[in-house]
């Protein structure tokens, strides 16, 4: 296939791709969508049918004549979205047009495993979820999977986890998924989870800094809707802002980075619930009754993490001039606490900067990593389609 012609077939899977929810366009509105003429818009729609990306859909009413056989993306093929983090193992599988139509999580501790015990957990899961695939008559053509760590994707490489105790480690992600033609990809857990925020959100959120928290914290730059890494890929690691000069070490090497306060272990043991062999999900039910309570523990606790927070996302939206902040992982499931103490510190720190309406919930909840990860590999897909084609 010709440059010309691999570009054209992305233009019209793109065209089908972007077109409102129920709507499906005909040969004829595609040619009009894309500048094309009607006959290579036909001919390139047979290729996408042969493979597999898109199916007929009923009729297309074209103005006053008669209709047209509308397209859509085929709901029969999907990607599976996976997430490694901390204290959890996820995997969900999306289709082509972003839903999430099955979504497996195993709590179990990460910190003392190496890569192969978790990545062989994770193909169990995946495994599940991809029988699950066939039960929904979909077919699995790839994955992307989330971590939580500084990633080098063309490398397959984690390049640091510190909350996980890796470094410098090389991945096989296509075993986790045997036999996907489009193989799996990597990506950093909050860009991730950011993108799906992307796609999930209203459109007048094209700017904001999503911030994760989970036992590490996390952020995600988008501007203009699109993901801001810097240079080299890093940019949004607000959970190593420091925020206390003389606190705590920190995983990172580093010493009073957010991460140490505002982490889910730091405000778990701040709270004085001890984390010892409970999982994620039953330690911060504790949490949340406690405060609910209104323990002074849990409250202090929570109260610390959301001023230093506000400490941290004042000195990181000067400097990106970016005046909306979307809270996901333990701070949305923690706001109905933490939002007061963190609008007073933005307040001091940041006057005139932020209103409570720029400080919004994570609309994809906990499923935004893999939602995310799915995501770009389906968005890469639409933009080079020639891949599935012989």
């Amino acid at each position: 296939m010709g440059d010309v012609r691999r570009s054209n077939t992305a233009l019209v899977l793109g065209a089908v791709a972007k077109a409102p929810a129920g709507v499906h366009p005909s040969r004829a509105q595609l040619a009009t969508a894309t500048g094309l003429t009607k006959r290579p818009v036909s001919s390139l729609v047979l290729d996408l049918l042969d493979a597999g990306l898109l199916r007929e859909a009923g009729q297309s009413q074209q103005g006053r004549g008669r209709p047209g056989v509308g397209l859509e993306l085929n709901p029969a093929r999907g990607v599976l979205g996976m997430e490694i983090n901390v204290d959890y193992i996820a995997a969900g599988l999306v289709d082509l047009s972003g839903n999430l139509l099955v979504h497996e999580v195993r709590e179990q501790d990460n910190r003392s495993a190496g890569t192969g015990p978790v990545l062989a957990a994770l193909a169990g899961l995946a495994g599940t979820v991809r029988a699950a695939a066939g039960e929904h008559g979909v077919e699995v053509l790839g994955g992307g999977l989330a971590v939580p760590g500084l990633v080098d994707p063309a490398a397959a490489r984690i390049l640091t986890a510190p909350n996980l105790g890796w470094a410098n480690v090389t991945l096989e992600p296509g075993a986790v998924l045997p036999g996907a033609p489009l193989g799996v990809s990597l990506f950093n857990e909050a860009n991730a989870a950011a993108l799906a925020e992307v796609r999930h959100r209203p459109k007048e959120g094209s700017d904001f800094l999503f911030v994760s928290g989970e036992v590490g914290v996390g952020g995600g730059l988008v501007i203009g809707s699109e993901l801001f890494t810097g240079p080299e890929g890093h940019a949004g690691e607000v959970g190593h802002v420091v925020v206390e000069p003389d606190g705590t070490g920190c995983s990172c090497g580093g010493t009073g980075c957010l991460e140490t306060v505002a982490g889910q272990d730091a405000i778990l043991a701040a709270a004085g619930i001890a984390a010892d062999t409970r999982t994620r999900s039953a330690s911060m039910a504790l949490l949340v009754q406690a405060l609910q309570a209104g323990e002074p523990a849990a409250l202090a606790a929570v109260n610390r993490a959301g001023r230093y927070l506000g400490v941290a996302l004042a000195s990181t939206m000067r400097v990106v001039n970016i005046g909306s902040v979307v809270l996901g992982g333990h701070f949305a499931v923690l706001d109905p606490w933490l939002r007061a103490p963190l609008l007073a510190s933005l307040g001091r720190y940041a006057p005139g900067r932020f209103s409570p309406e720029q400080v919004t919930l994570s609309v994809v909840g906990e499923s935004g990593a893999l939602l995310g990860a799915a995501g770009s590999v389906v968005r890469s897909l639409i933009d080079a389609p020639h891949l599935l084609q012989s």
